[in-house]
């Protein structure tokens, strides 16, 4: 599905960005190049849904492999 018609962003294109560990919204930004020029920047003010599908792909180590 395409999150952003302007740059041509699908949502296949920011689950492999989370699966390379972006998953914060200036990572996101940048990498797409949202508010760039010829974009509307409305995937900019979504950024959120970026955010949670990178997210999903992002592999956090599991909580009880960190020891004190």
């Amino acid at each position: 599905m395409y999150l952003c018609l302007c740059k041509g962003i699908t949502d296949s294109d920011v689950r492999e960005a989370g699966r390379a560990g972006l998953v914060m919204p200036c990572q996101l930004k940048a990498k797409f190049g949202l508010k760039d020029s010829g974009c509307c920047g409305r995937c900019s003010k979504n950024i959120r849904q970026f955010v949670e599908l990178a997210a999903s792909e992002h592999s956090l180590p599991a909580s009880d492999a960190v020891r004190s």
